[in-house]
């Protein structure tokens, strides 16, 4: 009866284990942020900003729907640093505008608060 108890007890122990290792490597999370931008370079900014970003694993953003889709490590990093990474290469997300000083530096092609560039993209 002793060895029995044992054998349960052990099996309990087994069992916590196994779940804990399979919520722990349950790490990556999937998000998207609206960012403002018109072109293929700002689409190369925005992405390259978001990848150096410790623990971004995946950022994609799209031109017309301006939706940059992420996946991240969430013990790394989370939404409020890729959008403040984001925005210090020039380009406002729903949470963050871009300082003044950011947004001088991308490219007169790239100036999306501008009415006639966004019209300029549109065709």
């Amino acid at each position: 009866m002793n060895s029995r108890k044992k054998i349960t007890q052990l099996a309990t122990v087994l069992i916590l284990l196994v779940t804990t290792v399979t919520f722990a490597q349950n790490k990556n999370e999937r998000a998207s942020l609206e960012v403002d931008g018109v072109c293929l370079m700002c689409k190369d900014r925005i992405e390259k900003a978001a990848i150096r970003t410790k623990g971004v694993k995946s950022a994609i953003w799209n031109v017309d729907t301006h939706e940059l889709k992420l996946i991240y490590d969430a013990r790394k990093t989370n939404l409020d640093s890729i959008s403040k990474k984001i925005a210090s290469v020039g380009h406002d997300t729903k949470k963050l505008k871009a300082s003044d000083e950011a947004y001088a530096t991308v490219h007169p092609c790239c100036k999306y608060r501008d009415d006639e560039v966004q019209e300029d993209h549109k065709n």
